[in-house]
């Protein structure tokens, strides 16, 4: 028995469970880095015979307390390990923490064993990952392109095998680009969901963990075991981020950028790429797009780097700004000294620039659930860099640098190839928060591309859906919705925004009437229960909401709505809406429709 291929986390538990010792897994993944011969890749490592033992010391297997049992992985060397210097790939400026990041040490408890830590865009600034002072990595599937950056080191260790996820960081795309130039899936998370103590700053604002993973369900699997409030962390948040759910809820809009915003700088194998990657995702979410104006999401990610926050990159290295420049590499050094034209005037009309475009593009939010976007728009050359270190860069953040901004969160997944054999890959956006709903979208699109993970060519797993009907996890509570809170129409985004999950599309056993409201907008429905068997079997939806997410929700629940027990055809009793019968005065039947989406298509006739 052997270390698979590709170690994801399903394969090696697979293997484990048959009896693989984890130390002869960690073992291996250190003979695969030194046969690799790619002196890049890795800043530090951990001494083999330490990892070995940390293996060892794991004990018997046990998936279930340790969820990341024996999982190799690495870390961007801009987050603290203590025992292993810190240098953001700046020598100079190295020190060894004396503690770990909450993050890491979160999933060294889970079980995940460290190998060591890897390169990057000087102090993360940059897309490219070849902005270092050490052997810049090269990419997994062609040295003549960038390996994509900040977070190189990370994202080629994944594509080649040498460890199940790897920890970036993101700012501008730096979990996202590198991704995709290597056939790997890219997780940025919602912002302050991960804590960012241990980490050093790029933007602080704007800054957070990221995940490299071969899988969708490995990089969620790293990131669930991350995911919490940190007080101590100023960025922190407590948000409600669901689960991934087990099915695709059915009415989920996909917005995709109108012809007219997509630019792929005139190559044609990408442009052909992302319409393959398209054909894909109606197959996993039968549908058509709804077209998006990319043209406010384009203006706030040219704030970015042409507006007052790279400032922000100022701050976070200031004394070595003002009095040690010369330890930066040239292209850092000019980018971070740039921030000196701008004023603290310049800031607040930045911010106050960034407020009116978030409203702008607040509207296209009420019209879909996920944005598409190529990850990027075509492959650079080191050659390209040599030639221009700032211009490919800006290119390669096209579809990226807007996200964090606008406090989105953000998957990267692999696409099927472009037509000369590299890597290609979309990128999935949606409101902070919707982490799971990502997960469980890019899971199937990965599937569908058919791709293999990384360069092992191992099969991707397939991304299975739960047998019969899902239910809500311990402290969640299923509520049942009718009208308007149902997936794809106006008022979800108030489940979603609580950490609401879709469980299942279910109908009601034949005890009700439905019937439209008067009023709106927007418009409502009334279901009201009537004698068992002398109504009509309506469709509804089931969501889980976390238990004080439901409290908020059903405070705001106005008259003649209310919140009962409903019975369903699958056999279960949620709590759901209904109408007080005083409610129906002037309102109009509808039950003959079926349900509310009937409804709703009968006016648009």
């Amino acid at each position: 028995m052997s270390m698979p291929a590709f170690p994801s986390l399903a394969a090696l538990h697979a293997a484990y469970a048959d009896g693989l010792p984890p130390e002869a897994v960690i073992a291996e993944t250190y003979r695969r880095i030194a046969a690799l011969d790619d002196p890049g890749i890795f800043l530090a490592l951990v001494p083999e015979t330490e990892a070995v033992a940390a293996a060892r010391a794991l004990g018997p297997f046990d998936p279930v307390a340790k969820p990341l049992w024996g999982l190799p992985f690495a870390v961007k060397d801009n987050v603290d390990v203590a025992g292993l210097p810190t240098t953001a790939a700046c020598p100079d400026f190295a020190y060894r923490p004396e503690a770990t990041a909450p993050a890491v040490a979160r999933l060294l408890a889970a079980g995940a064993v460290l190998v060591g830590k890897t390169n990057l865009d000087q102090f993360a600034t940059g897309l490219v990952g070849v902005r270092t002072p050490y052997p810049a990595p090269r990419n997994a599937f062609d040295p003549a392109i960038v390996p994509g950056g900040s977070s190189s080191g990370s994202a080629v260790a994944v594509a080649h095998g040498l460890v199940t996820f790897a920890l970036g960081t993101d700012t501008a795309g730096s979990g996202r680009v590198p991704a995709g130039l290597n056939n790997v899936v890219g997780l940025k998370p919602s912002l302050g969901s991960v804590s960012g103590r241990g980490m050093v700053p790029a933007c602080r604002t704007l800054d957070t963990l990221s995940v490299f993973a071969g899988t969708v369900a490995d990089a969620d699997a790293a990131y669930r075991v991350m995911l919490g409030h940190d007080p101590e962390d100023a960025y922190s948040r407590p948000l409600p981020v669901a689960p991934r759910p087990a099915f695709i809820p059915p009415g989920l809009r996909i917005g995709v950028p109108e012809a007219a915003d997509l630019t792929f700088g005139g190559d044609v194998l990408s442009e052909a790429a992302f319409a393959a990657a398209l054909a894909d995702l109606w197959t996993v979410v039968p549908g058509s797009p709804v077209p998006v104006d990319l043209a406010p999401f384009q203006a706030v990610a040219a704030l970015l780097y042409t507006g007052p926050w790279v400032a922000e990159r100022y701050q976070a290295i200031r004394p070595i700004v003002e009095t040690r420049p010369g330890i930066l590499h040239p292209t850092t050094r000019a980018i971070v000294e740039s921030a000196t034209r701008f004023s603290a005037a310049d800031a607040f009309a930045g911010l106050y620039r960034l407020a009116a475009l978030r409203r702008a593009t607040e509207a296209a939010w009420t019209r879909i659930d996920v944005l598409v976007v190529p990850t990027y728009p075509r492959p650079r050359t080191c050659a390209d860099l040599a030639a221009d270190p700032i211009g490919p860069n800006s290119e390669l953040g096209t579809y990226t640098n807007f996200v964090n901004l606008l406090d989105l969160c953000a998957l990267a997944v692999p696409g099927r190839f472009r037509g000369d054999g590299f890597p290609s890959g979309v990128t999935l956006i949606a409101p902070r928060g919707a982490d799971g709903l990502l997960a469980a979208l890019g899971a199937r699109l990965h599937e569908a591309a058919g791709t293999g993970i990384g360069t092992s060519g191992a099969p991707v797993p397939p991304a299975r859906e739960t047998p019969g009907p899902a239910r809500a996890d311990e402290g969640e509570i299923e509520l049942v919705v009718v009208g308007a809170h149902l997936s794809g129409l106006p008022l979800n985004g108030e489940i979603t925004g609580r950490g609401g999950r879709f469980l299942r599309a279910a109908r009601t056993a034949p005890d009700y009437r439905l019937h439209a409201l008067p009023g709106g907008p927007p418009a409502r429905p009334g279901l009201i229960r009537v004698e068992a068997g002398t109504g009509t079997a309506i469709e509804t939806e089931v969501w889980a909401l976390p238990a004080a997410g439901f409290g908020t929700f059903v405070a705001s629940v106005p008259a003649p709505l209310s919140i009962g027990t409903l019975r369903l055809a699958d056999g279960t009793t949620p709590k759901g809406f209904l109408v007080e019968p005083e409610g129906l005065a002037g309102a109009t039947e509808i039950s003959a429709y079926g349900g509310w989406r009937g409804y709703v298509a009968s006016l648009a006739r």
